[in-house]
């Protein structure tokens, strides 16, 4: 048997070009919807980056800059040692471990933008004090309660010498004797 070739009556072929052509267009809206909502996602979130790196741009430059302290006065005191050779950084985790300063990385920032110089030796410090308090104390050997020998210390007339305690104790009795 032959086959017989199927015929579309043209009434039949207009309502499946009618559905080809509107099922294209739902598909194109569907498409553009999808693609509209899918860029608006995408600029969302780049709004939403932008504006949470900037809070935390200027949360950083204010502790870098501004007058921060961990706590509000009257605060709590706290014994904090120093030891020689310790680096910045190490000096700023151990203050923030011990709840001294709001953040150790703009804290050691700040130590290096102002080339401060901390020395060694134990300090007492209170949680209300700012960046400033601090390094005033810190970058202030006399200021130490307990104070190591040989620590080399800045004197006001320009010259380095060793820890100012052993030069102001001389003995009077060996002056006396060398007469």
């Amino acid at each position: 048997m032959s086959k017989c070739p199927v015929f579309i009556s043209p009434e039949r072929g207009e309502r499946m070009a009618t559905k080809s052509t509107k099922s294209k267009l739902i598909m194109r809206i569907t498409s553009l919807t999808l693609h509209l909502l899918i860029n608006m996602a995408f600029y969302v979130l780049v709004i939403v980056l932008i504006v949470n790196v900037s809070k935390k741009a200027y949360a950083f430059s204010y502790q870098l800059y501004g007058q921060v302290a961990e706590d509000k006065k009257p605060g709590r005191e706290n014994i904090f040692q120093i030891k020689k050779g310790e680096a910045t950084m190490d000096i700023a985790s151990k203050l923030k471990l011990n709840k001294l300063i709001v953040d150790k990385y703009s804290f050691y920032f700040k130590a290096k933008l102002k080339n401060y110089t901390i020395m060694p030796g134990t300090y007492i410090l209170n949680s209300s004090m700012t960046y400033d308090d601090i390094f005033d104390i810190i970058t202030d050997y006399s200021a130490s309660i307990v104070q190591e020998d040989g620590v080399k210390v800045d004197d006001p007339e320009g010259d380095q010498s060793e820890d100012p305690i052993d030069e102001q104790t001389e003995d009077p009795v060996d002056e006396q004797v060398e007469e």
